[in-house]
């Protein structure tokens, strides 16, 4: 059997794992961090979002984050400071939106958003996991009449490419979710098929799977910035998010990979009356880019998206537009005990997940770069590596 190494142990790196072992392999995994799921895999939106799949590279998007780049609380912030990597990463963003390519990758990510909810599907009925999913649909809502008739757009080739997208009125808004501000809004659009969960639940409760049920190693606090002392191993799988690039450097390669850094805020309901004001569905404020999961007995209120280098301070005033969007959209929920959080999502340019072999190293594979929807194409792009993998093997 070859021996295989994944680095990382975020949701890519777990279900990279489950899915290489399940294909007969040896599988160790290394983790810079004490825990499984402890950076871009701790406190996301929580959706498994098909209906969130249309890539960024769009000109309205660069028009907007112009217009947004001196506002603190901007959904989309490029902060202005020279830096080589976002230079780079920005000219090669305007390429591809110049190519227009965003039918073709949009049309990717929702075909590989679609198989990973049935591989979700069929995983947590085998491996019996629990991590307070709920299938309550996604409702994106609207409150400019401009992004409303953008929604109705979209519905072209979210349904052309297999994903429900149902145009709704301010009425069935309202019988969906009773609990939101309605005054402002619309209209909207329903993926009844999408659903929510705790990734950090799910990646826990999987990686003791792995360890009892697959006698997958996991060796955990060590950071690997080379492959050179790993003996052992056939190959190496690279699935470490915003620290691929740095890694690939070593074998030769080059990836550009940006981290797009994202807040989230978790209001626990401490008790019946406080948890009846949560939102009964997911919802997703297009305008806003703010996503909302009840996991529980806590809501889970994330989004924005911030250009600024490698950092993870958690800004007050990135903070204050999701209370902000609580209070005006929620006004029930109490908001005065919260947690806050922020993570480095792994962007390349074309937003596309990046699942590919080495051009160096023919032992080395990628699975990384996943944005924002991690937690959405994951088991999908797991399943594409472990084909590329075998192939490898079966060439030698």
């Amino acid at each position: 059997m070859k021996k295989v190494a994944v680095i990382g142990a975020g949701i890519t790196g777990i279900t990279t794992a489950y899915y290489l072992v399940r294909a007969g392999y040896l599988v160790t995994v290394f983790e810079q961090e004490r825990y499984p799921a402890m950076r871009c895999s701790y406190a996301n939106g929580g959706q498994i979002s098909v209906s969130n799949s249309e890539v960024w590279t769009t000109w309205s998007n660069v028009a907007k984050g112009l217009k947004w780049m001196l506002k603190k609380d901007a959904p989309l912030l490029i902060r202005p400071t020279p830096e080589l990597a976002k230079i780079k990463w920005l000219s090669q963003f305007l390429k591809h939106t110049a190519n227009n390519e965003y039918a073709r990758n949009t049309a990717t990510t929702i075909e590989l958003g679609l198989q990973s909810r049935q591989l979700y599907k069929d995983l947590i009925h085998e491996e019996d996991l629990q991590f307070n999913q709920t299938e309550c649909g996604i409702l994106h809502f609207y409150k400019n009449p401009t992004y409303f008739e953008a929604a109705k757009t979209s519905q072209i080739i979210y349904e052309a490419n297999g994903c429900d997208w149902e145009i709704v009125d301010k009425n069935k808004i309202t019988q969906l979710e009773p609990n939101l501000n309605t005054a402002d809004i619309v209209g909207g659009a329903w993926t009844q098929s999408d659903w929510t969960g705790d990734i950090h639940k799910f990646c826990t409760q999987l990686t003791e799977t792995l360890i009892k049920k697959y006698s997958v190693n996991f060796i955990f606090e060590r950071q690997i910035n080379t492959i050179d002392h790993l003996d052992g191993f056939d190959y190496f799988v690279v699935c470490n998010g915003v620290g691929a690039p740095k890694l690939a450097k070593t074998f030769g390669d080059s990836l550009n990979i940006y981290p797009v850094k994202g807040y989230s805020i978790t209001i626990t309901a401490n008790d019946k009356h406080s948890l009846q004001t949560f939102p009964k569905v997911s919802l997703l404020d297009d305008e806003a880019k703010i996503v909302t999961s009840t996991l529980g007995n806590r809501l889970r209120i994330a989004g924005t998206a911030e250009l600024g280098g490698e950092n993870y301070d958690i800004r007050r005033d990135r903070i204050e537009p999701l209370l902000n969007w609580v209070h005006k959209n929620f006004p029930d929920i109490d908001t005065r005990s919260y947690s806050s959080w922020a993570c480095l999502r792994p962007m390349p340019p074309n937003m596309l997940p990046i699942v590919k072999q080495s051009d160096k190293n023919k032992k080395v594979f990628y699975n990384t770069g996943h944005g924002h929807l991690g937690w959405t194409l994951s088991p999908a792009t797991a399943t594409q590596l472990v084909s590329l993998l075998n192939h490898e093997q079966k060439a030698n």
